[in-house]
């Protein structure tokens, strides 16, 4: 598992990109989808998951649709076309502070 304070500042741009690559998602599919794509190294908690959702809803990244499944309801988040385009700035800055970290700290990835 990676640290929270690691995952604090990547958070929106995980889940901008796993809702670029897979579409329409709710909560908890997202978390399962990132749990597979870290090979469990990456567990986001509801606590970190719905307040960053909410905020990028309210940035105007996110569409939201409620769809009633029997007695639940159930949430389903898609992105703008500003949260398109941000999803792409996003990933591209982090892949730039990645070559950067690697600089800082004398790593080289093969």
């Amino acid at each position: 598992m990676h640290s929270p304070e690691l995952l604090k500042g990547t958070l929106q741009t995980i889940i901008l990109k796993v809702l670029k690559d897979h579409g329409k998602m709710y909560g908890y599919e997202i978390t399962q989808r990132v749990m597979e794509l870290s090979d469990g190294r990456i567990s986001l908690t509801e606590g970190a998951l719905y307040p960053t959702l909410h905020k990028l809803e309210a940035e105007g990244m996110l569409n939201t649709e409620v769809v009633n499944i029997g007695k639940r309801v159930r949430k389903y988040y898609t992105l703008t076309a500003a949260g398109n385009a941000t999803a792409k700035d996003r990933v591209s800055e982090f892949l730039d502070f990645i070559e950067t970290m690697s600089s800082v700290l004398q790593v080289k990835f093969s």
